[in-house]
């Protein structure tokens, strides 16, 4: 996919932009991320330009993914986490802020004081029955 001329993580990959890069390969690179929730945390992206995961092809994902449990355990080695997130937004609504497919790796530990909200709820009855069918169709469109 074309990237857009403003895309600031292009510009990062193709090093025009500097930045502290961490691993980098034919697909992915990885660097600390400049406004980090913790020391150590990291943005993983694919080389490619994508807005959101939806639109990279299955086996691009999939390399790009790969690295995340190398680099995952790189951070908490360095950083001596107790453990992580891995977090990955799509869509600004979901607090995507670049439009450009990321992963962050963040270190945790039981101190950080960044929290983490799970709101869960219920489906109400029949509403969980409707949502499978409807996805199951989907994905045989």
């Amino acid at each position: 996919m074309d990237a857009p001329v403003d895309c600031v993580f292009c510009k990062i990959a193709a090093g025009e932009i500097p930045s502290l890069k961490v691993f980098d390969d034919a697909t992915t690179f990885a660097f600390l991320d400049i406004n980090p929730l913790a020391d150590g945390h990291l943005l993983v992206i694919p080389r490619a330009h994508y807005a959101q995961l939806d639109e990279m092809p299955d086996d691009e994902v999939s390399r790009v993914t790969g690295h995340l449990p190398r680099l995952a355990r790189a951070v908490v080695a360095a950083t001596g986490a107790e453990g992580y997130n891995i977090l990955q937004n799509n869509g600004a609504v979901s607090g995507q802020a670049v439009m450009h497919v990321h992963f962050h790796i963040i270190p945790r530990t039981g101190a950080d004081g960044l929290g983490y909200r799970w709101n869960a709820g219920q489906y109400p009855t029949g509403r969980d029955r409707q949502m499978h069918e409807a996805i199951v169709s989907a994905l045989q469109s």
